[in-house]
């Protein structure tokens, strides 16, 4: 079996088919199937994670001997589903390369230098496409963390992980913000009767300050219809319903729009409540409440790095991967996959400098993001799997972060702020107070940044209040300055002075973003769920047999854009692909989002019902 090559690895000759010898499709994706030989003996030894989940233990790069026995994975696409793939493919005994389009490994995950901003020695200025959040209800993604070696850590990188303790509602016009002690719902009943669910989300719902009860009521009420919901119906109905006319939105009070519908949707799913999935939002919501209820969690509902990402996490893994014997080759984006007898008989990648060349593996694993992978699906490899073609009608829009730097600590809470009124839907963390062990001062910039506010913009298609323009006609400092303008207007407006112009050092702007002018771009969108998204994302196994896909938006249980999805997908392509080699390895752990026992029972009896066509039986309307 080959190793997978292309005219940088200098290990085999390849073909080079110059500018015009891809047929006019472009970017990438990933791969699958052949032969197992060495895999067995992968299996062998297993180690045991905190977690207690056995897992094939890891192996050393090995002599030339066994890497050239090894069956060959090419991995297209470097963020967290592809080194995820790599990451369990190389622990069974496969011969791996990450091919990455940028020179930059870890996605949209990954943080990155600001340049010019160092000064004394010091480490650059942090930057980041958004900001790291890792809730408790995440099980996969921790897993992995576990199993990244970190000096001083006896967990790896997961020690790395530290809990917030609040979440705040920002608002406007002097109204009161609203503080959410992520303790306060305590610990479930013994047993999770529909009636005592319904006390545990009122006492949460009442918390909103303005809220009618009978709109809390209702509110809970329509929680508990979507918790006793049989999976039918979830994926039959509740798929085609809007998150907002789901809660009944339209008639309800302002409040009950803002706080409960629009809000939270837009900052939090980075969907719009009028047209996003219900099941995609209440699915994200019934995991929160699991979380915050103490169930099937791994850890606090709100979590986030005790440093920049490729500090805590990215550079460390990269570093493991290499030892496990992953290859890694940076520049190459993926143009075209080629079938041959059925099978993907090659990737064709283009480096930095344009030229074109001619990748082969045993296997693809395509782990790019949708707008980028669909673009490397030829006609022929659509006619092979139909699913691929469905991908087509996935949409992406704008999500981005901005990170201001300030010459004061400014830990406005511990935990995130959502600015639920701005136009822009704004969220944002103080970073610098997570990061125990750091000097701000002493480590990054030029000695004078004490804290950075990292914040994430969700909406771009609406006019702000200070240039009355959307976010996508701003030049990179309008959006800069109507961002601090609008975080300003939510925490500024009830007599405290929260932010202060004078201790704003500088910022910086996503540099895959380019706003303003006629054409605005972003070259890292994120996954959104309108109505009927889940009819048309695609499994992590296809119908060529060597080709396997893995992202935020392959189907899985989470049904939101995240990197558990991201890493949960991953696995699943690698149980695919080590079925389709034949493989004896023992297959990865994909650990679904928590159900409630005690709520099982309601949704057979749901089950039955809708088979009747009856409404579930706490649905009154």
């Amino acid at each position: 079996m080959a190793r997978p090559t292309d005219t940088s690895t200098g290990t085999a000759p390849t073909t080079d088919h110059g500018p015009g010898g891809s047929n006019g499709t472009t970017r990438r994706r990933f791969a699958g199937g052949l032969a197992a030989v060495v895999t067995t003996a992968a299996t062998a030894a297993t180690v045991t994670t905190a977690t207690g989940t056995a897992h094939a233990a890891p192996r050393p790069a090995g002599s030339p001997a066994r890497r050239a026995a090894a069956p060959t994975v090419a991995v297209l696409g470097g963020g967290v589903a592809g080194l995820t793939a790599a990451h369990e493919l190389a622990e069974r005994g496969f011969d791996v390369t990450v091919y990455e389009r940028k020179t930059a490994l870890g996605g949209k995950a990954r943080s990155m230098d600001v340049p010019g901003s160092a000064r004394g020695g010091r480490r650059p200025l942090p930057g980041e496409h958004g900001f790291r959040f890792i809730p408790g209800f995440y099980r996969n993604l921790p897993d992995t963390l576990r199993r990244i070696p970190f000096p001083g850590n006896s967990n790896g990188c997961h020690d790395n992980l530290v809990a917030s303790t609040e979440v705040m509602l920002a608002r406007t016009g002097g109204r009161e913000d609203i503080r959410l002690p992520f303790r306060s719902i305590g610990q479930p009943p013994p047993v999770l009767t529909p009636e005592a669910f319904l006390r545990t989300v009122t006492a949460l719902a009442e918390t909103f300050q303005g809220l009618p009860a009978h709109e809390v009521a209702h509110f809970a009420g329509r929680l508990l219809v979507w918790f006793t919901s049989c999976e039918q119906r979830r994926n039959g109905s509740w798929e085609r319903v809007p998150w907002f006319d789901y809660l009944g939105a339209a008639g309800r009070s302002e409040n009950y729009r803002q706080l409960l519908a629009i809000g939270i949707t837009r900052n939090i799913i980075a969907t719009k409540a009028e047209v996003a999935s219900t099941r995609t939002v209440a699915t994200c919501i019934e995991a929160f409440l699991y979380n915050a209820m103490g169930r099937g969690a791994d850890g606090e509902p709100d979590r986030v790095l005790n440093a920049p990402t490729n500090e805590a996490w990215i550079g460390p893994w990269v570093t493991h991967l290499r030892s496990l014997g992953v290859t890694f080759r940076l520049g190459c984006a993926v143009r075209d996959l080629r079938l041959a007898g059925g099978r993907v008989a090659e990737a064709v990648v283009e480096d930095t400098s344009g030229a074109r060349r001619s990748v082969t593996a045993d296997h693809f694993v395509s782990a790019m993001p949708v707008e980028h992978a669909r673009t490397t699906w030829n006609a022929g490899l659509r006619a092979a799997d139909p699913q691929l073609a469905a991908c087509d009608r996935l949409r992406t829009d704008w999500m981005t972060g901005i990170q201001f730097y300030l010459t004061e600590p400014t830990p406005i809470i511990h935990g995130h702020v959502n600015h639920i009124d701005t136009p822009w839907s704004l969220t944002s963390v103080s970073q610098a107070q997570y990061w125990r062990g750091r000097d701000f001062r002493a480590d990054y910039g030029d000695g004078s940044v004490a804290d950075c506010l990292s914040v994430d913009v969700s909406e771009w298609d609406r006019p702000g209040i200070l240039y009355g323009k959307t976010a996508k006609q701003c030049t990179p400092e309008e959006v800069a300055r109507e961002v601090w303008v609008q975080l300003k207007s939510g925490l500024n407006d009830t007599g405290r002075t929260v932010l202060r112009d004078s201790v704003l050092h500088s910022w910086f702007l996503d540099p895959a973003v380019s706003p303003g002018g006629p054409r605005p771009e972003n070259d890292e969108q994120l996954l959104i769920h309108p109505v009927g998204t889940w009819y048309h994302r695609p499994t992590a196994r296809t119908a060529v047999p060597n080709l396997f896909l893995c992202g935020d938006y392959v189907a899985c249980d989470i049904d939101l854009a995240t990197m558990e999805g991201a890493n949960a997908t991953a696995r699943e392509a690698v149980n695919a692909l080590l079925d389709a080699a034949g493989s004896g390895a023992e297959r990865c752990t994909v650990t679904p989002l928590y159900r409630a026992p005690e709520l099982e029972a309601l949704k057979r009896q749901d089950a039955w019902r809708y088979r009747l066509g009856l409404r579930n039986a706490f649905d009154v309307g």
